[in-house]
């Protein structure tokens, strides 16, 4: 199964790298390209699913294919629930595999964009001076400058200062889109959820590298 998942990623101009078990997997460098994992329910050391759920958190930018002899509904659920992209049970067609991949490596890229930019507005935010985060976590909230100026027990035109200063650093033009940035960043109340600002582009196809059979990761953009 692993050898040909390999060979049918890889005709396709995709890279894929194999793994035997959970262990071999978890012990390998990762790459920070956009990428997916296809992950069988049944592997020699740990399920598939409890794998799924100890890279859940800090792999969120790998989207995984969860795959099965029986599919039973339990199974599926779980999985469904812990955020697999996609479930195929055995045989799988190839037209099916190939799809899920470019679909789930999609997400990665949009993924990777989205967490690029979250690493911007955070270095940003880094830059602002305590008195400068207090005034935007209350303006945020929709508290006027002279309601601002009362709680931090400062003059309402120091307000307006700190306020000009808090836009130029999160390099945004009007209160809407500071809410917004607060949003994502979970300063306030947050009320709004700002789009990504990026918009995903799939990378050229790297070349094919010799792999061995394993677990199949699948790497890089599509032709």
């Amino acid at each position: 199964m692993r050898e040909s998942l390999d060979l049918l990623i890889q005709c396709t101009g995709m890279r894929a790298r194999t793994f035997a078990s959970a262990r071999e997997f978890l012990a390998c460098p990762r790459v920070n390209v956009p990428s997916c994992l296809v992950l069988d329910v049944s592997l020699p050391d740990v399920s598939g699913l409890d794998l799924q759920a100890q890279i859940a958190a800090d792999r969120a930018d790998m989207p995984i294919i969860m795959i099965t002899d029986h599919g039973d509904i339990p199974t599926i659920v779980r999985a469904m629930k812990a955020g697999a992209a996609d479930f195929l049970t055995k045989p799988i067609d190839a037209d099916d595999m190939l799809g899920a991949v470019r679909s789930a490596i999609a997400r990665s890229v949009a993924a990777q964009g989205d967490q690029a930019v979250l690493r911007d507005l955070r270095e940003r935010h880094a830059s602002l001076s305590q008195r400068e985060r207090q005034v935007m976590s209350l303006v945020v909230t929709g508290r006027l400058n002279k309601q601002v100026a009362r709680e931090l027990g400062i003059s309402e035109i120091t307000v307006k200062a700190h306020r000009g200063k808090v836009m130029r650093k999160m390099q945004v033009d009007s209160l809407a889109a500071l809410v917004n940035v607060a949003a994502r960043l979970r300063i306030g109340s947050g009320l709004s959820i700002m789009p990504s600002y990026a918009t995903p582009v799939a990378e050229p196809a790297p070349h094919s590298v010799p792999v061995r059979p394993g677990a199949v990761a699948a790497a890089g953009g599509w032709r």
